[in-house]
C-alpha cells in the first residue's frame, strides 16, 4: 500500500504521523498551508469535504477523521502494537471507546482552551468559554494523571497510539498556558513521548514543515485559525 498524509505542524494530524513513524513503511507527506488556502482547493475537498487535516490517502482512496485513520493503521499494521486489538469484540470496542474519547471528548476541549474567541464574541465570552473548557479539562485528565502514575503508558506497560494522542492533546494545551501544577505524571509522559525515535522523527519533519511556511510567511499565529471551506 502506498500512503500519503496531509498534515499540517501541531494539528492533530501529529498523531496519525507518529503512528506512521512507529510502524516503520514508508510513507509520504503533503503540507497543507491553511493561510494560502490549500484545504479550501477543490482538489483536497475532493479528499476531505471538511477541508481540515489530517487526510491519509492508502492508494488511491481517502481516509479521515483520527479515529477512523488510527484503528485502520492498527489492523493494518498489527506488528506495530499501535492498539492491542485481540479479535474479542467487546475488548476492542473497549479500545475504540478510549480513542474515542480523546477525539470526542478531549479534542473538542483543545480548541476551546487555544481559541476561545471562535465559539464566543459577545464581550467577555471567549475568556468564559476558556474557564469552563479549562475546569472540564482538568476533569477529564484526572484519570489519566492517575493511570499514569501507576504505570509508563496509558495501557500499561507497552506504548500505544492512546498515548500519542494525549500527548497532541497535552502539547496543544500547555501551549495555551494550561496550568502544568496538578499534572505532574502526564508531564512525565510527555518527556518519555519525546524519547521516543519515532516521536524524534515526527518532529524533525514538523520542523522542517513549519521551517518551509515561515520561509513563504505561511506559519499560523496563536490565535488564527483554519477557515473552513465555505467561509
Amino acid at each position: 500500500m502506498r500512503f500519503v498524509l496531509f498534515f499540517a505542524p501541531g494539528a492533530c494530524s501529529r498523531v496519525p504521523l507518529i503512528a506512521l513513524e512507529e510502524i516503520g513503511e514508508p510513507f509520504e507527506t503533503r503540507l497543507i498551508r491553511f493561510k494560502k488556502g490549500d484545504h479550501r482547493s477543490a482538489e483536497y475537498l475532493a479528499l476531505n469535504p471538511a477541508g481540515k487535516v489530517p487526510t491519509l490517502v492508502v492508494d488511491t482512496a481517502a481516509l479521515t477523521q483520527n479515529v477512523a485513520i488510527l484503528t485502520f493503521l492498527a489492523n493494518s499494521f498489527p506488528d506495530a502494537a499501535l492498539l492491542p486489538f485481540s479479535g474479542d469484540t467487546l475488548t476492542d470496542a473497549r479500545l475504540a471507546s478510549q480513542l474515542s474519547w480523546f477525539s470526542s471528548d478531549l479534542h473538542p476541549l483543545v480548541t476551546r482552551i487555544r481559541l476561545p474567541q471562535f465559539f464566543c464574541d459577545v464581550p467577555g465570552g471567549p475568556q468564559r468559554v476558556r474557564e469552563l473548557a479549562e475546569m472540564t479539562m482538568r476533569w477529564q485528565l484526572a484519570p489519566l494523571e492517575a493511570r499514569l502514575a501507576a504505570q509508563p503508558w496509558l495501557l500499561g506497560a507497552a506504548w500505544s497510539v492512546l498515548d500519542a494522542y494525549l500527548y497532541w492533546v497535552w502539547f496543544r494545551i500547555t501551549g495555551a498556558g494550561f496550568s502544568r501544577e496538578k499534572f505532574p505524571n502526564i508531564m512525565q509522559h510527555a518527556e518519555r513521548m519525546e524519547s521516543r525515535p519515532a516521536v524524534k522523527r515526527m518532529l524533525a519533519r514538523e520542523a522542517q514543515a513549519e521551517a518551509e511556511l515561515q520561509a513563504h510567511g505561511l506559519a499560523m499565529t496563536f490565535d488564527e485559525m483554519p477557515s473552513g471551506p465555505k467561509v
